[in-house]
């Protein structure tokens, strides 16, 4: 099961034209996108306001993760407020796998911006630079600009989900609309039920599930059910899970 380190910005100061903050806009698409994350089988740890930076880097950095995924909106220089629109998405230098997520990043949301959106390596942002997971930094919009503040305020739902689509695309599984979570049981024979880290008999067996266990169901796809179970989420047999 891959798993992100979720970096929304922690930049209360930096205020949005239409009112709020970039700290607030970016916390709260990162609320909408985790029902996706989960029904998609994509496990994660987030940062919190009170958060900087440099302590949203050190978490991210004791942890074993697959891609560190910053959200920011970004700001025009001094003499060009307002003026400037676009979308950016960074990655470090020479980094395969960094330049290969924000390139599918970027994509998704070519098809729902209305604006120019490129992909850029930068070695100058730290978020960028310093994670030991591949990482990608999110500049979505410019919150200086009415229009693209407004383009965030109002559709945060569809960047939501589309950015969790193109994640799902980069790690090889597929994107599962959320539906509301249910409890489900295991019944088997009563042997265990494997829990993979894939939607596939060939997928890595993450843990082995016992007959009779609860487990929380987020999402289903093609006869296999996106489960939680003892803190680890992945996809197991849709026929061997009931929901009473």
């Amino acid at each position: 099961m891959p798993t992100i380190y979720l970096s929304p910005s922690t930049q209360e100061a930096n205020e949005y034209v239409t009112g709020g903050s970039e700290e607030y806009y970016m916390n709260l698409l990162a609320d909408k996108m985790e029902p996706y994350l989960r029904s998609s089988g994509i496990g994660f740890t987030r940062n919190t306001p009170e958060m900087t930076a440099v302590t949203s880097i050190r978490a991210s950095n004791a942890g074993d993760y697959d891609l560190h995924l910053a959200l920011h909106s970004n700001a025009a220089p001094e003499g060009q407020y307002g003026t400037v629109r676009g979308s950016d998405v960074y990655y470090y230098p020479g980094s395969i796998r960094g330049q290969r997520a924000a390139e599918e990043i970027a994509e998704g949301l070519r098809a729902i911006y209305p604006g120019t959106v490129r992909t850029l390596p930068t070695t100058a942002l730290g978020e960028v630079r310093q994670p030991k997971a591949p990482s990608v930094f999110i500049e979505l919009a410019y919150h200086d600009n009415v229009e693209d503040a407004n383009w965030i305020t109002e559709n945060l739902d569809a960047i939501a989900a589309n950015i969790v689509e193109s994640l799902t695309r980069y790690f090889g599984i597929p994107f599962i609309t959320p539906v509301p979570i249910q409890a489900g049981v295991v019944i088997t024979d009563g042997g265990r039920l494997n829990l993979r880290a894939k939607p596939s008999l060939d997928a890595e067996i993450l843990l082995r599930i016992p007959n009779g266990a609860s487990v929380i169901v987020f999402g289903s796809w093609q006869g296999w059910d996106v489960v939680q179970y003892g803190g680890v989420i992945g996809y197991a047999d849709s026929r061997y899970i009931v929901i009473p």
